[in-house]
């Protein structure tokens, strides 16, 4: 009798485990929060200043769950660098998540935060605003033609 409550009980503890990692993928697919994650799929830009610099980000939401995100840095006067991200995301139905896997071509090393978490707001259909209350800032995304680069 203890053995069946034990198989039992094991049993019970991997279900819960499957229904609490499926709660942990993407949202229902008759969802509002999957209506918005279908709309983020597909390829956004960022254009901002910052210390001198012109920052032009191109981000690449799939809908694999994959994100690319390749940025073009430049300086008035001065060389232009390239970086190239990559990794996987989600929208939990407020936050865009990315955990980056790939930061130039390499795997995120501490202490770098290989985690970015924006509240969204959506003024228009091809356009986001992302808080990030980590740094207290917001970034305004504007949908692009797949394919465009930074």
């Amino acid at each position: 009798m203890f053995r069946a409550l034990v198989i039992r009980g094991s049993g019970l503890v991997a279900v819960v485990a499957a229904a609490f990692a499926g709660a942990c993928g993407s949202p229902p697919d008759d969802s509002p929060a999957h209506a918005v994650e279908q709309q983020l799929v597909g390829t956004w830009l960022r254009e901002y200043q910052e210390d001198g610099f012109e920052v032009r980000r191109v981000l690449v939401l799939g809908s694999d769950g994959r994100f690319t995100e390749v940025s073009r840095v430049a300086k008035l006067n001065s060389a232009m660098a390239e970086h190239s991200h990559a990794g996987a995301w989600m929208f939990d139905g407020t936050n865009l998540k990315r955990r980056y896997t790939s930061v130039d071509g390499k795997p995120p090393a501490a202490p770098s935060m290989p985690y970015a978490t924006f509240e969204l707001r959506f003024p228009s259909r091809n356009e986001f605003i992302g808080i990030d209350r980590v740094r207290e800032r917001e970034v305004e995304y504007h949908r692009v033609a797949d394919g465009t680069l930074p």
